[in-house]
């Protein structure tokens, strides 16, 4: 008789322990999901006010159509790369990022355009969504750490898989040397 209540008192603590750890990980996978939300709800802000800042760029520059084609293209290539997970993403944003910053040099040769108060204001917009996107980055990659750290680590690695738990990617930049260089963009 008291081996059967050792069996059973064994059997409750491996399944409080899954209760337990199930629920962690389901908190640190809704984590991940709303941090990616936050993500892709800044890049869709970004989004939707680059074709306002390409509008009065190109009302200054209109002989510069290959830099407004290659930011619109960017642009383009960034939407349809939402929901197609994180690298991909990544990537397309890498590409967004580069033809915005041949956008801004377009912008450098034309003073005019530097004085407006509306290119002023359109600038202001972009540096804080550029700052809101690199947030959501820092939260997504630290939640996504946090899963990522509970499901690899004993005993937890044990049930995580059995319980359909996967990690998750990083949002990182794919060129370092590029992120690296400074940036010399006049205004």
């Amino acid at each position: 008789m008291i081996a059967l209540y050792i069996v059973l008192a064994i059997v409750a603590v491996i399944l409080l322990f899954v209760w337990i750890t199930y629920n962690s990980l389901v908190k640190l996978k809704i984590r991940v999901d709303e941090a990616w939300s936050d993500i892709t709800v800044q890049l869709k802000r970004r989004y939707d006010l680059i074709p306002n800042l390409v509008n009065t760029v190109k009302g200054y520059a209109k002989h510069e159509s290959t830099v407004f084609e290659k930011v619109t293209e960017a642009r383009a290539n960034a939407l349809n790369a939402q929901g197609q997970g994180v690298k991909e993403t990544a990537a397309a944003e890498n590409q967004f990022e580069g033809a915005l910053k041949s956008l801004f040099a377009v912008a450098e040769s034309y003073p005019d355009l530097k004085a407006s108060q509306n290119f002023q204001e359109l600038q202001a917009e972009l540096v804080d969504t550029e700052d809101k996107v690199m947030a959501a980055r820092r939260l997504y990659n630290g939640s996504a750490r946090d899963l990522n750290i509970k499901i690899q680590t004993f005993p937890n690695n044990v049930f995580a898989g059995m319980l359909g738990f996967t990690q998750r990617e990083f949002f990182e930049v794919e060129n370092v040397a590029e992120v690296e260089k400074p940036v010399d963009v006049q205004f």
